[in-house]
């Protein structure tokens, strides 16, 4: 199977616990027999919870049925106990000396009995503590931490457009509908155990970075986040990369800053905390700004805030036909980011810029398109088949020549970018700093809480 392929799970066949005591599942993907099952970490499996869910309904379902087999296996012996006692019972006045043997055989029974019995007591914690364990695994979100603590429930995190269940698509090659529950397979991938909430691919010619997170909702950008992009970023631009390959895992791209996280910091030392977040993506930021590389950016699904403004500063944007495009700050409580207020005029001119960053218009994958914000849109059928062709050609190209290509093409832009996002950074750090920028972000989520 060719690394860089899209892998569909069909089930769970099995669990173990590494040297390391984590937890492997071993997977068996569709379209393949068992021969090509592997075992891959729960950390791989982020959007595969059903399959591990029904594996370890299966499994609980299969020791008890184990358990009632042994127990059935010991009816017998019972059975034989309470005949050699009635019939010790019928000749005991003819036979002493086979009342002596029903004794001996009664004792027998008892001591097996008793191990059999001492054996399932012995058995049956593994179950429970197995079944505690996943529970535990599920844990809870931060969103929901945050909003336990404040005393409401029932809420999501997610954007108005988004949404989190299940999607069903055609398969043109069979024409049956399918759950397109799919994950990226990292197998033979070092740098993948490397991470929490990306995915790092190393194939031929190209490094794939994909937004996979756990410590925040919908591919939200916190600093740990941020940071991981940077280390894998930082490692493609020293080793034999062509280019970066930027996408996500699910049906989000990126929802931009993660608001519960900086909420939790702000509350503890404002000053402090809004000086650390806005220097965090100013580093984020540049790092972009400076990359020698070409990044080709993927979009999936819907991209908000960060999430859309960093994208003119890659090179080539393709997206879903699905996907979307928003910057609602002023919704947020917040000013412009990621050199938006520079690139943003640039590709589509002063008054489309303004209205997205000033009154938050949302565009579709087309009109996206049509202001120059992404290259090409692709059927969402064929989105990653259409990625992957046009990268492979891209990653046959003269690393020298792409590099140098893209030099002469920024050559006059990377001190104003710097400088746009040192002023940026400025403004979001007195904005989060005063108690006016916190009011916003908590009207904001609480407008959400609301919508819910």
């Amino acid at each position: 199977m060719a690394s860089e392929e899209l892998y569909e799970v069909e089930r769970i066949v099995d669990k173990r616990k590494n040297k390391k005591g984590k937890t492997e599942y071993l997977v068996r993907w569709k379209g393949y027999d068992s021969e090509d099952d592997t075992w891959e970490p729960e950390q791989h499996l982020v959007n595969c919870e059903e399959y591990i869910h029904d594996f370890n309904r299966r499994h609980t379902e299969k020791q008890k049925e184990s358990t009632l087999t042994r127990t059935n296996r010991t009816s017998p012996n019972n059975a034989r106990k309470q005949i050699s006692r009635s019939t010790n019972s019928n000749f005991s006045k003819t036979s002493p000396k086979s009342l002596v043997i029903g004794k001996d055989h009664e004792s027998k029974n008892s001591q097996l009995f008793s191990a059999s019995q001492k054996f399932r007591k012995n058995t049956a914690p593994s179950l429970s503590n197995r079944k505690n364990m996943d529970l535990a695994k599920s844990g809870t979100s931060p969103f929901m931490d945050a909003l336990t603590a404040n005393g409401t429930t029932n809420i999501q995190t997610s954007v108005t457009g988004v949404t989190a269940g299940k999607r069903k698509f055609i398969d043109e090659r069979r024409d049956q509908p399918f759950d397109k529950r799919l994950r990226f397979s990292v197998r033979q991938t070092e740098s993948a155990y490397r991470y929490r909430d990306i995915v790092v691919r190393k194939q031929d010619g190209f490094t794939h970075i994909l937004l996979s997170t756990k410590s925040s909702e919908n591919n939200s950008l916190n600093p740990e986040v941020m940071k991981e992009v940077q280390s894998a970023l930082s490692t493609a631009a020293a080793d034999d990369s062509k280019l970066v390959l930027l996408s996500a895992v699910g049906s989000v791209f990126c929802c931009g800053l993660d608001f519960i996280y900086f909420i939790r910091r702000l509350t503890d030392d404002r000053k402090r905390e809004s000086t650390k977040m806005a220097e965090a993506i100013r580093n984020f930021v540049n790092t972009f700004i400076q990359f020698k590389k070409p990044i080709i950016v993927a979009v999936n699904g819907p991209a908000i805030g960060l999430g859309a403004s960093i994208l003119p500063l890659c090179d080539v944007v393709w997206a879903n036909e699905k996907a979307w495009f928003q910057t609602p700050y002023t919704t947020f409580g917040q000013s412009p980011d990621g050199c938006s207020t520079v690139m943003f005029p640039k590709i589509m001119g002063g008054a489309s810029a303004n209205e997205m960053l000033l009154s938050g218009r949302k565009l579709t994958a087309q009109e996206a398109c049509g202001k120059g914000l992404v290259s090409q849109v692709f059927w969402p059928g064929t989105f990653t088949q259409e990625v992957m062709v046009r990268i492979k050609e891209l990653a046959s190209c003269n690393p020298v020549v792409l590099e140098e290509s893209k030099a002469l093409v920024r050559r006059n832009m990377k001190v104003e970018l710097e400088q746009a996002n040192e002023r940026e950074c400025e403004v979001l750090k007195k904005i989060w700093g005063s108690a006016q920028g916190m009011d916003s972000m908590l009207k904001y989520l609480q407008r959400k809480i609301d919508e819910f």
